[in-house]
């Protein structure tokens, strides 16, 4: 399990200026939930004075995003957009005591949100498409250009850096020789040498005995009963049907069953899961089993 300050914990369990702001003259929107993570920021801004007297935020993605969107609106209240928009994906760590390196991605969202806020207030178009050849990760559509801001600005140097700070490369691995090339190109211009063996930044090394299965059922269930108050405040359930290996099967009931959110809450189960167990894990509707074992050739 990832080691979270006080501060992000606190965030997390009482998260600030969640849900969206009554009055809202700014909206930036980010992320997708197939990605694992999506963000929408909404401002009010006095319009004769350019200072966001209001800021909400509605998160889908694991305990890091929502720490990270509820300490944005926190910083940014009160500041003029000039102001705001030279806040930092590192300014949005920092006042959460830091961030676990696998998770700086989600500061570096909080930041593209704000972006994407104030373009939307000032009429101006904000999108993160891409130019043509400029895509290099397709698993999570990160471009060159973020690639490149992320490694001068966090002082980036090795791969495993890059896919905690964009996502890039934590899909297939298919786009890990580009990422290769940018690193070396600007750690060139920065008067330093890429080194393909470098320890990622903060790096802790650590032994991690892996978790019997037993171990692991125990872990999901006690995730899932922490969740349990939440879905049952919605009229819904989950429950625990079979662990095989890195999959767990549930079934969604009451409410949740059959819903139009299901999916996104079973990806948010999925998303607390792998944070909790520090492993990757599949949560899967109970309803699917036969189809995964047929095509695992079971």
């Amino acid at each position: 399990m990832w080691d979270y300050s006080e501060k992000v914990k606190d965030h997390f369990f009482n998260p600030k200026n969640a849900g969206a702001v009554a009055g809202a003259n700014a909206i930036g929107e980010v992320g997708s939930i197939s990605c694992g993570d999506a963000l929408r920021l909404t401002l009010k801004v006095n319009e004769a004075t350019g200072v966001i007297e209001d800021a909400g935020f509605q998160t889908f993605g694991c305990g890091s995003a929502i720490a990270s969107s509820s300490v944005l609106t926190e910083i940014i209240k009160g500041m003029t957009l000039d102001d705001a928009l030279k806040v930092s994906n590192q300014d949005i760590a920092n006042e959460l005591d830091g961030l676990p390196p696998e998770k700086m991605h989600c500061s570096v969202m909080g930041r593209e949100a704000l972006q994407a806020a104030v373009a939307n207030y000032r009429g101006e178009e904000w999108q993160d498409d891409h130019e043509e050849g400029a895509l290099i990760c397709k698993c999570f559509a990160i471009d060159a250009v973020m690639i490149e801001e992320m490694v001068w600005a966090n002082k980036l140097r090795t791969v495993e850096d890059v896919t905690n700070f964009t996502k890039a490369g934590g899909g297939c691995a298919a786009c890990h020789e580009d990422i290769e090339g940018i690193l070396e190109r600007v750690l060139k211009e920065r008067g330093e040498t890429f080194d393909p063996n470098a320890a990622p930044i903060e790096a802790v090394v650590m032994e991690k005995k892996p978790l019997t299965n037993l171990q692991r059922i125990k872990k999901i269930e006690e995730v899932l009963e922490s969740l349990r108050p939440q879905l049952m405040a919605d009229g819904g359930d989950v429950e625990l049907v079979e662990v095989v290996d890195n999959t767990a099967y549930v079934n969604m009931t009451g409410a949740c069953s059959g819903c139009q959110m299901a999916a996104m809450t079973i990806a948010g189960i999925q998303q607390r899961l792998m944070e909790v167990l520090g492993e990757f894990i599949r949560v899967i509707p109970a309803s699917q089993m036969h189809k995964v074992a047929v095509a695992a050739g079971g």
